[in-house]
């Protein structure tokens, strides 16, 4: 199916094809019509299926025929990486089209604040935020949501894991009741439903499969003791120098140093990210990471979720990931959008 096939504003369809969007993926075959239509959505879907998109371009569309001036649509999201990517894709769409967006997210210093503030203060058609950072705004008083004609929670199954529903609770108590609300989850655990009850109206529900690694990825598993495992690795590095994006998890910040220092002895060049560096530290270090300057990059779980880095060619989980669900998340940055990679554990 195509994009021209939706009822879609024609400046929204020339950006679309800027975009470079030819045919719908699955997520967005099923979930677009819903949500024109109007409807409540949940949607289960696996990782780097377009489900970002899928909500984007329907809500785009009706901020460009009805153009109020008002802050439109609210995406909540687990973390300020997905919060920057998410903000990054409506600008990409919305290029051709007089359409605001702005992202909310901590970690940053207090003249990051200030901007926020004054964003907030003047308004813009989308906003994508980490739930308590938003918090944070609201309750100091200058932020209306009056006017929000569309709620999305992406990643849900994560911020409910990180602990955010009474934050959730609490910025809905601020959104409108009459409105259009839209939930996207990798899994479907019951908090999940519970959620759903609460915030929505007679939701449709689509999935599309069982959670599981995209086809494309090569998987393979090496049973070792800990003191072996930066030998194999530093061999893995050495043997494949095709693999030019190498992305490697580890359960702590503290191994993700002790990775770094280890392979950096072997003069890769290696960074390490996690959530105690500077917010503009860890936006150059994925900007030096996607650009192929950077070859490995070790982190903690905050990438393995929602974060589109195109052409990694392997993944390493240099911890075992701590439940199914996690495993699929972390693989799931290598062998995207139909291409191939390789998974190591």
């Amino acid at each position: 199916m195509t994009f021209d096939e939706f009822d879609l504003n024609p400046e929204l369809r020339e950006s679309i094809d800027y975009m470079g969007f030819r045919e719908t993926t699955p997520v967005q075959e099923m979930a677009i019509p819903v949500i024109l239509a109007g409807d409540d959505l949940i949607a289960c879907a696996q990782t780097g299926t377009g489900k970002t998109a899928a909500y984007l371009i329907p809500v785009l569309n009706f901020i460009t025929e009805a153009h109020t001036g008002h802050t439109h649509t609210l995406i909540l999201v687990p973390t300020r990486e997905l919060a920057i990517q998410i903000d990054q894709q409506v600008q990409g769409l919305a290029y051709t089209m007089n359409i605001t967006s702005l992202a909310v997210y901590g970690g940053g210093v207090g003249s990051a604040w200030d901007q926020e503030k004054a964003a907030l203060s003047r308004g813009a058609d989308i906003i994508v935020a980490t739930p308590g950072r938003l918090i944070s705004h609201l309750n100091l008083g200058y932020v209306k949501f009056d006017h929000v004609e569309t709620l999305i929670l992406d990643e849900a199954d994560r911020m409910l894991d990180i602990g955010f529903y009474e934050d959730i609770m609490h910025i809905i108590s601020y959104v409108p009741k009459v409105r259009q609300t839209l939930m996207f989850s990798a899994t479907m655990p019951q908090n999940i439903r519970s959620l759903s009850k609460h915030i929505m109206k007679n939701p449709v529900e689509i999935a599309l499969e069982i959670s599981k690694p995209a086809e494309g990825v090569i998987q393979a598993v090496y049973t070792l003791g800990d003191h072996q495992k930066l030998p194999l690795l530093n061999s893995l590095i050495a043997d494949n120098p095709q693999y030019h994006s190498i992305l490697i998890f580890s359960s702590t910040k503290k191994k993700v140093s002790e990775i770094v220092r280890g392979l950096r002895s072997h003069d890769y060049i290696v960074e390490g990210i996690s959530s105690d560096l500077e917010q503009k530290e860890r936006e150059n270090m994925l900007l030096r990471f996607r650009s192929r300057r950077t070859r490995v990059l070790v982190a903690t779980d905050v990438l393995s979720r929602g974060i589109d880095i195109k052409d990694i060619n392997l993944v390493v989980n240099f911890d075992t990931p701590s439940d199914a669900e996690d495993y699929v998340h972390r693989v799931g940055r290598t062998a995207r959008a139909d291409t191939t990679g390789v998974a190591i554990t």
